[in-house]
């Protein structure tokens, strides 16, 4: 299948060896992203691919995690010629060992350090202490010690950037626009954009940039245009900022006005990790606007879907507060334009990798909606904690609430679509929505800082290729997370590709990994009673528990350690790891914390 996404600026990426493929490879295990062949590099001669680091929660979690591989490469010419070099970065058994755990919390202030042994120093040398600079990456935001020119964790060049934005920006123009007044469009697929959403920034100068950024709404345009998807086959929804009348049967008024304040302060936080700026309140009413819109253009049948390429996010804020970085809950204004439209039953489907505690709370008693949500989970350790599979919603709204937590980071595309196939598309069947609404957080993509998971383009383009048949092919899809900007772009991208028919037809085995088959069983156990139709299904997968899950995901992985160049500066893993991801690092997980990286004289 042939992609369109660009590199970004500064560097050749290899790309798939497979003829006509032409994605741009930044996948684990030196796979390309969309096709899952093997990568070529743009020149020069593959001699090794390095292994994973650590996750950004727990040890067992980042042993099987598949979302944070690891390239390094070497610049042998000035023309630019990139050759993956062996042993690229430290075994990850040996490096969660000294990897922090992270609590779950009512709020992001609430994710702290709770590792005991990160207090006991009694094995560094203090007189030896030193600051050790580190850049952070444009593309996934993660940090680097200033010893490398390619990022760790997605091996990007250090200060390449977004490519192809302006592009996009001189063919709005050239769009065709879909309202309630205009005729009808000669395409099926409108898309909500507005540029006065990029103002959205944090404003506060802080030694790492903010994961949620203008530049993933940049990335995600610049490759619709690239793949000639806009302005070609969608059209445009006028933007709009939603009514005090429309976020009250959302929110509470006292959130409302506490969002609307911002626009007169210069910055301001939410919680430590959820800032706005004056344009913050303009961002979020345009974002939840063009949501509702678009909910009421599909029910009234003038366009058959629509992308919602919005921001702020809004899955987390909930009737009454603002957090994990969203503002205004956009796809629950959505589901309430699109009833006021004419929709009895809506249906949202939550692939972000955490929980949507706000659009949960908002619809936990309401059995006209429908909320399925994949998330990662761990048993409460994930933010934001909630999202357990006992969670089925309450009074009328019980088994309303869908959740399948997976218990571990590293998911990739054969438990989402077991799990689709199992429990989501099921539910959906029966419960025959009049629309469906996708929270589409992109940031259990493989790649992603946040996430640490391994969901891939393609994976993304069958989840909802299978979500099409639900409603009819009503179909709206609401941007949420996403922090990798390859990831984010390329997943997107091929989502919005099903969306106008251009998506393929792919045939891929659906073997669960063994704990993704025990969370479905969990799921099937709780949910049978509301859904007696998954009573079968549950029955059978008890009897062939043994051998229905994907053997391959018990094989340990063989790690090569971090070779002698890196590792004499700075003496052991420990220091290593601190050198790379200790400070005020993604605030999203970990809070705030800074710290000096310690040398150590230990050989």
């Amino acid at each position: 299948m042939a992609s369109d996404m660009q590199p970004l600026s500064g560097h050749e990426i290899p790309s798939c060896a497979v003829e006509n493929c032409g994605v741009f490879d930044h996948a684990c295990h030196g796979k390309c992203q969309s096709c899952d062949s093997d990568v070529k590099p743009s020149c020069g001669e593959v001699n090794g691919i390095s292994s994973l680091i650590g996750s950004h929660t727990d040890g067992k979690a980042s042993k099987e995690n598949c979302g944070a591989c690891t390239f390094t490469y070497d610049c042998a010419a000035l023309d630019g010629c990139l050759i993956a070099t062996n042993g690229s970065c430290m075994a990850v058994d040996e490096l969660t060992q000294e990897f922090e755990r992270e609590q779950a919390g009512a709020t992001l202030e609430d994710l702290v350090f709770s590792n005991d042994e990160e207090d006991d120093d009694s094995d560094w040398d203090p007189a030896s202490s030193l600051v050790t600079n580190r850049w952070f990456c444009l593309n996934c935001t993660m940090p680097n010690v200033d010893v490398v020119m390619y990022c760790l964790n997605c091996h990007e060049l250090k200060g390449s950037g977004v490519d192809g934005y302006d592009a996009f920006k001189t063919q709005i123009a050239e769009a065709a626009l879909v309202s309630p007044d205009t005729e009808l469009p000669a395409v099926s697929t409108a898309i909500g954009f507005d540029e006065r959403m990029l103002l959205h920034s944090e404003l506060e100068v802080k030694p790492n940039p903010h994961p949620e950024r203008p530049d993933r709404l940049r990335a995600i345009a610049a490759s619709l245009s690239a793949a000639g998807i806009f302005p070609s086959k969608c059209a445009l929804v006028p933007p709009r900022e939603i009514t005090k009348e429309e976020l009250l049967m959302v929110h509470t008024p006292d959130h409302i006005e506490s969002v609307e304040q911002t626009k007169n302060m210069l910055y301001s936080y939410f919680t430590s990790d959820t800032y706005a700026n004056g344009h913050s309140a303009c961002a979020a009413k345009l974002a939840a606007g063009l949501c509702a819109d678009l909910a009421s253009l599909i029910v009234s049948g003038r366009v058959q879907n629509g992308f919602a390429m919005v921001r702020p996010p809004g899955h987390h804020a909930g009737v009454k507060q603002a957090m994990g970085f969203c503002l205004h809950n956009n796809a629950a204004v959505a589901a309430l334009a699109a009833k006021r439209a004419g929709a009895k039953k809506v249906l949202i489907v939550d692939w972000d990798v955490h929980h949507g505690n706000g659009t949960q709370e908002i619809f936990e008693g309401d059995k006209s909606v429908l909320y399925v949500s994949l998330h990662r989970h761990e048993y409460g350790n994930f933010y934001p904690g909630t999202g357990a599979a006992h969670e089925v919603g309450i009074l009328d709204g019980q088994g309303f609430s869908v959740n399948i937590p997976w218990s571990r980071g590293g998911v990739g595309d054969n438990d989402y679509i077991f799990a689709f196939k199992t429990v989501v598309l099921p539910i959906a069947a029966e419960f025959a929505p009049d629309i469906t609404i996708i929270s589409a957080g992109f940031d259990a993509a493989r790649g992603d800082p946040l996430g640490c998971c391994d969901v891939t383009p393609i994976g993304y383009s069958i989840m909802t290729s299978l979500l099409t048949a639900c409603s009819g092919g009503r179909l709206l899809v609401i941007l949420e997370g996403g922090y990798n900007l390859r990831s984010i772009s390329s997943s997107a991208t091929e989502v919005v590709k099903v969306l106008v028919g251009d998506g393929s037809s792919f045939d891929v085995a659906t073997a669960p990994s063994k704990e993704g088959l025990e969370t479905v069983l969990q799921v099937l156990k709780i949910q049978q009673q509301f859904w007696p139709i998954l009573g079968p299904a549950y029955a059978s997968l008890q009897a062939q528990q043994g051998s229905v899950f994907s053997k391959s995901t018990n094989k340990k992985r063989k790690h090569s350690g971090v070779p002698g160049p890196f590792w004499w500066k700075f003496g052991s893993k420990r220091l290593l790891y601190k050198a790379l991801y200790e400070g005020p690092l993604l605030r999203k997980i970990k809070g705030f914390r800074q710290g000096k990286v310690i040398d150590s004289a230990e050989p």
